[in-house]
């Protein structure tokens, strides 16, 4: 039987509702793709040029951490290793990593020790599953590697994650897309066979019990992955036309970015408001789901200060907001296209995201509520009912720009 994570694992993933994804490595240098290697067809050895030569100098673990907490994000997800093959750690599996390039240490070692001296964030780490370097994956065929030489790489690597850096967070996979179109634009992106999912997920709960395990397939879960994760949407919306419709009974988790890109790219302007980002959270939770949000630092070490600004607002908007979301499980209120909600057992918040009316009239409340008010202030709100029919009467005064939020008790 293929373990799970634990209860107190799984619940604690639900409670924190609210992390920072960290896309960075060496393609931040040309900067001009998130898949720069794939999209441009660059050469393995012309690539390494890119790699070696990483040497981000403003890099600061403490201030990620810091942005992060500031932000009132919980969690982080380094990415270890992403499709080019460039281990960020010092993993002693390869020699193509970032301790042997011209940056010389170890950034996860730094952001371990960093979130180490707070209680409030954990550390979790992003693996891909396929690799455009490593030669039993993209040329085994000449090779002479079997693909059991790239699953021991693999299934070692997670291991040294989950025992040399301390308590984690999480395992997060991507790279094995039986949905999309992927292996046909580009061949060398199939695997050689199975990842071995069973022995995979097993290693990580057997070394970190209460870790999650997450693998962005863009599909139904398998048995081991303890969240089902939805990739630049609402968790069954599939705008985006690559995820699936199923919603499970799993946790859940939905992960974006504040611009158009994972990594950093030249000149990306296209940057979310801080109201779209904190809706698209409050969204998230309503839904059952953590909201994982992206940052992709220069090839400085730098996160973009237009993103930690607007992180630094969510976070202002939470000291006051954040009980209707931190613990909180999905909403029993119906959602519509101006209110979400949000519950903790019989109390309900009720997000109004839009201003539409002095007198909003809410569907589906359940009948055992009986009064109202503002969480940021405790002050009261007049409310009448109709059967299901719930009309609330806000003062000016008692709106937010951001996000009004009403506990119905």
């Amino acid at each position: 039987m293929t373990l799970q994570a634990s209860a107190q694992g799984l619940n604690r993933f639900q409670d924190i509702r609210f992390g920072m994804f960290i896309h960075w490595g060496p393609s931040a240098i040309p900067a001009r793709h998130d898949w720069i290697m794939a999209a441009e067809a660059i050469a393995v050895p012309d690539y390494e040029q890119f790699a070696y030569g990483f040497n981000p100098t403003r890099f600061n673990a403490d201030e990620w951490v810091s942005i992060a907490a500031d932000a009132g994000q919980k969690y982080l997800v380094f990415t270890s290793r992403h499709h080019d093959g460039f281990s960020m750690y010092d993993t002693a599996l390869s020699d193509y990593k970032v301790t042997r390039a011209t940056f010389g240490r170890d950034p996860v070692r730094e952001l371990a020790d960093a979130a180490a001296r707070r209680s409030d964030i954990k550390l979790g780490f992003y693996s891909s599953l396929l690799d455009w370097h490593h030669p039993a994956y993209r040329f085994r065929h000449e090779s002479g590697l079997a693909w059991s030489d790239y699953l021991d790489f693999l299934h070692g690597q997670v291991r040294e994650l989950c025992t040399n850096y301390g308590e984690i967070a999480c395992m997060w996979f991507d790279g094995d897309w039986p949905r999309g179109n992927q292996f046909e634009v580009y061949p060398y992106f199939r695997p050689g066979g199975s990842f071995e999912y069973d022995r995979l997920y097993d290693l990580i709960h057997t070394l970190q019990p209460q870790a999650v395990v997450i693998n962005n397939r863009h599909d139904d879960p398998l048995p081991g992955e303890d969240v089902q994760n939805f990739e630049q949407d609402l968790p069954g919306m599939n705008t985006v036309d690559f995820n699936t419709t199923y919603v499970s009974p799993l946790p859940l988790e939905v992960c974006m970015t504040i611009n158009d890109h994972w990594f950093y790219i030249e000149g990306s302007r296209n940057h979310k408001s801080t109201r779209a980002l904190a809706h698209y959270l409050v969204r998230s939770a309503s839904a059952g789901a953590n909201y994982l949000l992206n940052v992709g630092p220069n090839a400085e070490g730098v996160i973009n200060p237009i993103h930690a600004r607007r992180l630094r607002e969510i976070g202002e908007w939470l000291k006051t907001n954040g009980e209707s979301i931190y613990g909180t499980r999905k909403g029993v209120i119906p959602p519509t296209a101006f209110s979400v909600s949000t519950r903790r057992a019989d109390t309900h918040y009720l997000h109004l995201l839009d201003d539409q009316s002095d007198a909003p009239t809410i569907s589906g409340v359940p009948e055992t509520v009986r009064q109202a008010h503002l969480l940021r202030d405790g002050s009261a709100v007049m409310i009448e009912r109709q059967a299901d029919r719930l009309t609330l009467f806000l003062a000016e005064d008692q709106r937010d720009p951001i996000d009004t939020v009403v506990v119905l008790t």
